[in-house]
C-alpha cells in the first residue's frame, strides 16, 4: 500500500504544471536555430523551412576523442537517459559516454529464498560517425550474501551498434534502431542459467521534447537467443518520461517496463529473470510483467548526470523483482 501511494504521489509531481516550480526553461538549441540565418548563426542551416543544427560546427565543435570517436550529439541536450531495464532500454541519441550503475535489488522470497542482491556495472557508448555508436550495456559483478540467492558472479558482456536513422533539431524528436549481442562470457553457471548460449537483442528507440519542460523516450525489442531450447525468448517495451523542474537542472521522472515472456525452456524454474537474466524458464510462456519507477536526475551540463530511482511491480506477478533502486552517474563527452 506504502508503495502504491508513493508511486502515485510522483506521478502527480511529474505532472504538476511548470507555475509549481517556476517559469519554463529555455531550450539553447532550439532558440539558436531560431535565431539563425542561412549560412550563418549558431551552427544552424535552415533546411526545408526547418532549421536543423549541423552537426559538426558552433556548440558541437569539439575534436574526435582519441583521434577515433565522434562526439555525443549536442543537439538533444535537453534530454536525460533513461534509468531502469539498464541493459536494454538504450537511448535513442548517438553519444560518447562512460555509465557508472549501481543496482540494489530485492528478491522476492518466494524465489530461490528471496534476499538482497546487488549490481556494480559500467557501460560504454561510442559514437563511430554522426549517427552510428558501438555500444557496451552489460557487464560488471552481482554480489549477493549468504543469506541471497544463488546469483553473485560475474555477468554476461553484451556489445552491439545503434544507428540514428532519424533526427528533427527544431522538433526535438529522433529514431534510432540497433542490435546487439550478450555472450556467455560471466558466471554463467550460477548466474544467468545453466548453457553457453548467447542471445541477439533487436530494439528501436525513440524520444520527443514535450513542450519547453518535458520529454518522452521509447524502446522496444526482442531478446532472441540463438538457441530457443535452452533461454527464453522475449519482448520488452519501455517508457520514459520526465519533466525540468524549471531553470534547475533538475528532473522528475517516470518509467514504465513491460516484460513478456514469449517461450518456455522444457525443466527450467518458474521464474523468467527479468532485464538482467534469462535463466532459461519453464512455465512462463505468455505472462507479463510490468515495472514502474520513479526519480530524480541531476544534470549540472551535458557533459554530467546522476540519478537515482525507485522501481517496483505493478503486476500481481512479480517474477524476480520485489523493489530495486537505481542510481548511476554519467560521463559524456
Amino acid at each position: 500500500m506504502r508503495s502504491t501511494v508513493a508511486f502515485l504521489f510522483a506521478v502527480l509531481l511529474i505532472a504538476a504544471p511548470p507555475a509549481v516550480f517556476g517559469q519554463d526553461a529555455t531550450n539553447s538549441d532550439l532558440e539558436c536555430c531560431r535565431a539563425a540565418t542561412s549560412g550563418s548563426g549558431c551552427c544552424c542551416l535552415p533546411s526545408d523551412g526547418f532549421c536543423e543544427c549541423d552537426f559538426y560546427c558552433g556548440c558541437c565543435d569539439k575534436d574526435r576523442l582519441f583521434g577515433i570517436f565522434v562526439p555525443s550529439d549536442c543537439r538533444f541536450d535537453e534530454f536525460i537517459s533513461p534509468m531502469t531495464n539498464p541493459v536494454y532500454f538504450e537511448d535513442p541519441r548517438n553519444l560518447t559516454e562512460a555509465r557508472v550503475i549501481f543496482l540494489n535489488h530485492q528478491v522476492p522470497g518466494a524465489v530461490l529464498g528471496g534476499g538482497p542482491v546487488q549490481v556494480l556495472a559500467t557501460q560504454l557508448r561510442a559514437a563511430l560517425t554522426e549517427r552510428l555508436s558501438v555500444i557496451a550495456t552489460k557487464d560488471g559483478y552481482v554480489f549477493a550474501g549468504d543469506d541471497s540467492p544463488p546469483l553473485a558472479g560475474w555477468a554476461n558482456v553484451a556489445l552491439g551498434l545503434k544507428y540514428n536513422f532519424y533526427a528533427n533539431t527544431a522538433r526535438q524528436e529522433l529514431l534510432s534502431a540497433g542490435v546487439r549481442v550478450e555472450m556467455p562470457t560471466g558466471s554463467y553457471a550460477n548466474l544467468q542459467g545453466s548453457s553457453g548460449t548467447s542471445q541477439f537483442d533487436m530494439f528501436l528507440s525513440g524520444g520527443k521534447q514535450l513542450g519547453e519542460l518535458s520529454h518522452v523516450v521509447s524502446a522496444a525489442g526482442f531478446r532472441l537467443p540463438a538457441d530457443p531450447n535452452d533461454l527464453n525468448q522475449q519482448f520488452y517495451w519501455s517508457l520514459h518520461l520526465d519533466r525540468k523542474l524549471a531553470n534547475r537542472p533538475i528532473y522528475g521522472l517516470l518509467e514504465f517496463n513491460w516484460y513478456h515472456w514469449m517461450t518456455d525452456v522444457q525443466g527450467g524454474p518458474t521464474f523468467g529473470g527479468l532485464d538482467l537474466w534469462n535463466f532459461g524458464s519453464d512455465d512462463v510462456a505468455g505472462t507479463n510483467i510490468v515495472t514502474g519507477a520513479f526519480g530524480l536526475k541531476w544534470k549540472p551540463r551535458a557533459s554530467i548526470e546522476a540519478g537515482v530511482c525507485w522501481e517496483v511491480p505493478l503486476t500481481a506477478r512479480r517474477d524476480i523483482i520485489d523493489n530495486r533502486i537505481t542510481a548511476d552517474l554519467i560521463l559524456r563527452y
